[in-house]
């Protein structure tokens, strides 16, 4: 797990410096940095947007008496969608745009749902609890 996580936390910073020189000699200094305050600004208007509508479905879930599963699930996506818009880079600012759009999230949902469904089936994942006092 610690090789995945280095190679994620060196890996991502070096593609997104080498994307962001070839585009900085494609169309100029400039321009570059207006596509990455563009997306960072059009990711801060959908987020709030799709935060909003996130809280108003959870609430009206829980008025209702449904378990907001789902509703706190597409909730956690657009917090990392968040993180990474927040995250200066191209990939990171495609990655987090995509999260934003209902679609994207529930076919991630679906993709998640089949990998922890493998590895329970597997014996691979463990809930663990505690109860009584900490």
């Amino acid at each position: 797990m610690f090789l995945k996580l280095f190679l994620f936390f060196t890996a991502v910073p070096l593609i997104e410096f080498y994307l962001l020189l070839r585009l900085g000699q494609a169309i100029g200094l400039w321009p570059t940095l207006g596509v990455v305050f563009g997306t960072g600004f059009l990711g801060a208007v959908l987020a709030k947007r799709q935060g909003l509508a996130i809280l108003r479905r959870l609430l009206y879930e829980m008025e209702q008496g449904i378990l907001p599963a789902e509703t706190l699930f597409d909730g956690v996506l657009l917090l990392l969608a968040g993180a990474l818009l927040i995250t200066p880079g191209l990939l990171t600012d495609c990655l987090g745009i995509t999260l934003l759009f209902p679609q994207a999230r529930r076919a991630l949902k679906a993709w998640l749902r089949r990998k922890i469904e493998q590895k329970i089936a597997r014996g691979e994942f463990r809930v663990y609890t505690r109860f009584g006092g900490f």
